[in-house]
């Protein structure tokens, strides 16, 4: 192992990134709280300064990815429809495999220019985490407890809220509600074969109800829909604590020049005009049904061929991911240093005992940030009886 990759792999710099993080976080979030006096007087302006506040969080997740491991990015796709990404709003479905999913999701995002405007459709228990879920909250997400009949109103006018937004921005959606484990696609095929649908291999079926709404709050809003489905090279499984080590991954993103089907990082994504998509309701759902199909056959070739049929491009990785973790961490780490060397030379041991169980205490912190994105610490939801109603 070469020193670079040696010191990227010490818990060292692990506390530090994280130290770094967490703080820069928890001042962005307390400005972010003073933001709400301008909702009342210039809402849009508002809106703008906190798509430049998020990204000053979001963007420090993908510069781990981007810079500190290296992760590499291929991009299959024909020149029109390269020129849209970025330039237009559009919906975005992700599927839910990976432990890192969410984080490749933004990279396709920061590498098209709107990582700071995107949204997601996320659980309402994320709104109360520190820092990425208060974050969440002054972008407008949409949050949502899982029970369609609590949530439909809710849901409903926080998407059409969205319609005057003054930034272009994709709205990321995972179908699947849940994550992919096979004990849940064991449930979830089990419901497929008494409800007579067509069983997938590699995903979950998709809960329609969530994102025919969305484009029917959407509609001349949003001008596509890119479908994606997240892939490594050669059977890798990456982690956010691979991430965090410095390991390098190998990714994708493909586009097929006849349905225009994108994938990045190992995506597959579809650029898919937005008028294409059904308004009603069942035939929304029995086209989301019929894409997830395509979509398994797709993963299944994939698989066997390992490669797609295009020309790759490589984006380019934009410098504000970088230029921000280093801003943070020069206006950071200095205070801490000096903290450090006054408790040092004072000599307490109460001081340093201080200082100790602080150090603890952060390395629990990192250890549960970690955990959240972990499969085996994933949400129970979609682990329920089969006779659940899908929705």
């Amino acid at each position: 192992m070469d020193i670079v990759g040696f010191l990227k792999s010490q818990f060292i710099c692990h506390l530090l990134i994280c130290y770094i993080f967490i703080v820069s976080g928890l001042i962005i979030n307390f400005i972010q709280l003073f933001t709400l006096i301008l909702w009342p007087i210039n809402k849009q302006l508002f809106r703008k300064i906190n798509c430049r506040l998020a990204y000053c969080i979001s963007s420090q997740m993908v510069m781990l990815l981007e810079w500190w491991s290296g992760t590499n990015c291929t991009l299959y796709t024909d020149p029109e429809s390269y020129n849209k990404y970025g330039k237009e709003n559009a919906i975005v479905i992700l599927n839910h495999n990976f432990e890192i999913d969410f984080l490749c999701g933004w990279n396709f995002c920061e590498r098209f220019g709107v990582l700071g405007s995107s949204k997601v459709l996320a659980k309402k228990e994320l709104s109360y985490m520190p820092i990425i879920g208060w974050m969440w909250y002054f972008l407008e997400i949409v949050f949502c407890k899982r029970k369609w009949d609590e949530d439909r109103k809710t849901v409903m006018q926080k998407l059409l809220n969205l319609r005057d937004y003054p930034e272009n921005f994709w709205f990321l959606i995972h179908c699947e509600g849940t994550r992919f484990t096979e004990q849940k696609h064991q449930i979830s095929m089990q419901v497929a074969e008494a409800k007579g649908l067509p069983k997938l291999k590699y995903h979950l079926l998709p809960r329609t109800k969530g994102f025919a709404v969305t484009v029917q709050c959407l509609r001349n809003v949003v001008s596509a829909v890119y479908d994606s489905t997240l892939n490594f090279r050669n059977n890798e499984n990456p982690t956010l604590l691979g991430v965090l080590n410095g390991k390098k991954y190998h990714a994708d993103l493909y586009v097929r020049q006849v349905i225009h089907i994108l994938i990045l990082f190992c995506h597959t994504e579809m650029r898919i005009p937005l008028e294409e998509v059904p308004e009603d309701e069942q035939e929304c759902s029995n086209w989301l049904h019929k894409l997830y199909q395509e979509k398994d056959a797709f993963q299944e070739e994939y698989y066997r061929t390992g490669t797609y049929p295009a020309v790759p491009v490589v984006p380019p990785r934009r410098p504000w991911t970088l230029l921000n973790w280093l801003f943070w961490a020069l206006l950071l780490l200095y205070p801490l240093f000096k903290l450090l060397i006054n408790m040092i030379n004072s000599g307490s041991s109460l001081t340093l005992a201080s200082f100790a169980f602080v150090i603890v205490i952060a390395s629990v912190g990192v250890r549960w940030m970690i955990a959240v994105t972990e499969i085996n610490k994933g949400s129970t939801y979609g682990n329920n009886d089969n006779k659940q109603k899908q929705k």
